[in-house]
């Protein structure tokens, strides 16, 4: 049976040797296998919400309707956790839905699946939490330090809250990155695992025991195939959220907090 980790190796497609860069130095660069799988995410993207948006008519076709869906799903979460100020996140809010839906989505059908690795889901984290940070400065100034000292609690609570309050804004960014990262990475490898499975049953290496064992291994990878387009499509919405709960934090700082 195949690795099933074998599956998460970045693999160069082309090769462009050492670079010299400033600052960082001499660099191996590399288009890989996770550079195609982006960009395929980057160009699908792209294409569907031009042909969402290609024939926009008063009753909307098809390709209008889903488009319409998908906006008014992130809009209504933006507009129900941040309010009438989100309006101006939302382009950054839906551009990472979409885009981390896509590179889930096209993992089910390459063999890479680019969220399977834990530096790019660290680099939406990391992104998401300096926006906050942005906004929280830029809006707020020092007063951004507000975010962890909650209203209505006792001055002497103070002293353990606020430290809990601190240490758990600094986990978000981990929190985003390990929740993506480990559920795309362990679906895809229970998958390689049952799949697996029907291979060796088919084979014959296990003799009569491989047919029922085929069967039942294929039935599973059938169920995880199905489970897996859910979770894809969970993953990217739970993460728009945790966004949008985010940024309400410093956009709506005071109001409640």
């Amino acid at each position: 049976m195949a690795d099933p980790l074998h599956q998460f190796k970045i693999e160069p497609l082309i090769d462009f040797g050492d670079v010299t860069l400033p600052v960082v130095g001499t660099q191996h660069i590399a288009f890989t296998n996770s550079h195609l799988a982006m960009t395929i995410a980057f160009g699908l993207v792209v294409l569907m919400l031009q042909l969402f948006t290609a024939k926009a008519t008063v009753v909307p076709g098809r390709m209008q309707a889903v488009g319409e869906t998908m906006f008014g799903m992130i809009d209504g979460i933006v507009d129900s956790i941040i309010g009438h100020e989100g309006r101006k996140l939302f382009p950054f809010v839906f551009t990472v839905f979409t885009f981390i839906l896509a590179m889930n989505f096209i993992g089910l059908f390459l063999t890479f699946t680019a969220t399977s690795q834990i530096a790019v889901t660290a680099t939406f984290g990391v992104m998401t939490i300096l926006l906050v940070l942005a906004i929280g400065f830029a809006k707020h100034g020092l007063g951004f330090f507000k975010l962890f000292v909650p209203s209505g609690v006792p001055f002497v609570m103070l002293f353990f809250i606020v430290p809990i309050e601190f240490i758990s804004f600094l986990l978000r960014p981990i929190t985003l990155t390990l929740r993506l990262f480990g559920n795309m990475m362990g679906g895809h490898v229970a998958l390689k695992v049952f799949a697996g499975f029907v291979v060796i049953g088919v084979t014959g290496a296990l003799g009569w025991f491989g047919i029922p064992i085929a069967m039942l291994s294929m039935g599973m990878t059938v169920g995880l195939t199905a489970l897996e387009f859910l979770v894809a499509f969970l993953q990217a919405f739970v993460f728009a959220v945790l966004t949008c709960i985010y940024l309400n934090d410093v956009v709506n700082l005071g109001h409640g907090h």
